[in-house]
């Protein structure tokens, strides 16, 4: 039976964040995947990663502190913040950035602009500073592992920082772009995944894909290895240190959906591999659990001629769809419902919001209609401006003709958007305040000035509209775990040989999703943390 120091189980960031501090500590370790992909959400994802007073922050000058950090935290917590894993993250977060760049796995700017989520609170930052963006990857890089990151099919030659999303333009010169397609030079969170991938293959960590991990096996009171099948044939592998979960979330799992979430969720849009693999070892190892309820919130739109490989339904966040002007969100009753322009992770608690004289979700089914002024000037979906309105847009003549297509009273679509056209052409929204926030405006359209870069009234037929579904980035709960990314068992003791970070764990912190790229700052953290405890243990 093969030996090594520390297992890895997962190799997306936070996998490969962990093997790569294990090994510049000394440690052998050895990265194991379930699937025959590499990167997970991370690699379909913008990849931009939130951390406060990170180095390229303080390159630039920019003011920030650990206070100010915990202060933005604490303010906005709600009772599921753990204090030693949020210090942890605040405080070791630029020291695994500044590691991952000296070991050339990462190579990042700022987001310049990107606002912090929620600016009325303490120790925000409306100028941003804290988003990092990813510098263009070329995949030749890798050999033939390129093939092998989740959704490298579809190119993404663009830096996030370029595009719309990111506070770009959208446009690259024509000679550029054919550049870097030419070099298969790649952006997003493929950039991320490539140079992680990248730093691991360079120093012969070489992930072992096709592993469906049965049991962690215990020698004693302590985790020291791991045993399943691997292509069809038993696989067993020890460990001296013990074995780290990196997993992802659990939300492509019905049954831990269904136990666990709050709220409805059926439209997820991570992968299908995120199936709580690592949450049902841990649980069978006696882990305590943390933040179960909780997940990385989004809305989505599910375009149905574009599944997964293996079939599954498929959905995309919807971000620049219902910020800019022209468009606004209705419910079932034809009536908006919140700020359409709000960060994503927070407009769940909308989507969310159940009625107890009909015992339902009000706000569910929920529309984003929109007129032919939007569709001339703006996206939906993977169709672009200029580009023919795909079938399942739902299109109607007059707003009474669409409202009778989409199911929603007619007159009372009719009176929300007269409601709303007055109001955005006065430049303020009296019922959801859309437009007065900075985060309101990053995404907006901001050829425009003061509040309509995101209003402006729907006034031209024909009108559109696409159902808006409740979905999610990932899961953020799972086993506890203390500020060195050990995981925690039902006495709150650590259990010898396990750690976690990224999805698998529950989020150091908590359910807040702080900021663009709030997701892989933990987990980047955490990732570099839990690799560095394990590679001690043993020393």
């Amino acid at each position: 039976m093969s030996k090594v120091d520390v297992i890895i189980l997962g190799c997306g960031p936070a996998g490969m964040t962990a093997a790569l501090a294990a090994h510049e500590a000394g440690a052998k370790v050895a990265i194991v995947e379930r699937f025959d992909r590499i990167g997970g959400t991370g690699a379909i994802s913008g990849g931009v990663i939130w951390v406060p007073d990170n180095p390229r922050q303080r390159a630039a000058g920019m003011a920030d502190s650990r206070e100010e950090a915990l202060d933005y935290f604490r303010a906005l917590d709600h009772g599921d913040l753990v204090d030693e894993t949020l210090v942890a993250f605040v405080d070791r977060g630029p020291e695994a950035l500044a590691f991952l760049e000296s070991a050339g796995a990462l190579k990042v700017a700022l987001l310049e602009g990107y606002p912090d989520y929620y600016l009325d609170r303490p120790g925000a930052k409306p100028e941003g500073g804290r988003a990092l963006d990813h510098d263009l990857f070329a995949l030749g890089e890798l050999g033939e592992w390129a093939e092998r990151i989740t959704a490298i099919e579809e190119p993404k030659p663009m830096m996030l920082r370029e595009t719309q999303l990111g506070g770009g333009s959208g446009v690259v010169p024509p000679e550029e772009l054919q550049r870097r397609t030419v070099n298969n030079e790649r952006g997003f969170g493929q950039a991320m995944v490539g140079r992680l991938l990248k730093a691991c293959l360079d120093r012969g960590i070489e992930p072992i894909l096709n592993v469906e991990t049965k049991r962690l096996i215990r020698e004693g009171d302590r985790i020291a290895g791991i045993e399943g099948m691997h292509e069809g044939k038993g696989f067993s592998l020890r460990a001296r240190s013990g074995v780290i979960l990196t997993t992802g979330g659990f939300e492509w799992d019905e049954d831990k959906r269904q136990t666990y979430l709050r709220g409805p969720m059926d439209a997820p849009a991570s992968p299908p591999t995120a199936k709580g693999d690592g949450l049902a070892l841990a649980m069978a190892s006696g882990a305590k659990l943390g933040n179960m309820t909780q997940a990385w919130w989004a809305p989505t739109l599910v375009i149905p001629d574009n599944p997964w490989p293996g079939g599954e339904q498929r959905a995309a966040p919807v971000l620049i769809e219902r910020t800019v002007p022209h468009s606004l969100m209705v419910n079932r009753k034809g009536e908006r419902f919140c700020n359409e322009a709000a960060n994503y992770s927070a407009l769940a608690g909308a989507f969310h919001q159940f009625d107890p004289q009909t015992y339902d979700y009000p706000n569910l089914p929920a529309w984003l209609v929109f007129d032919h002024d939007y569709v001339e000037r703006y996206p939906i979906g993977p169709r672009l401006p200029g580009q023919p309105m795909p079938d399942w847009v739902t299109r109607g003549e007059s707003l009474v003709e669409l409202a009778k297509a989409i199911g929603v009273p007619p007159g009372a679509l009719a009176a929300t958007v007269a409601r709303f056209n007055a109001h955005a052409e006065e430049g303020y929204d009296p019922d959801f305040e859309r437009g007065t926030s900075s985060y309101d405006h990053f995404y907006g359209d901001r050829s425009r000035e003061g509040t309509a870069v995101t209003l402006g009234p729907l006034a031209r037929a024909p009108f559109y509209a696409v159902e808006i579904r409740m979905g999610l980035l990932g899961t953020n709960g799972g086993p506890r775990t203390d500020g060195q990314a050990r995981i925690l068992g039902h006495d709150g003791e650590p259990i010898a040989g396990l750690y976690g970070a990224g999805n698998a764990i529950a989020c150091p912190t908590g359910g807040i999703y702080a900021g663009a790229g709030g997701t892989l700052g933990p987990a980047l953290t955490f990732g570099y943390i839990a690799g560095r405890t394990a590679a001690r243990a043993n020393a």
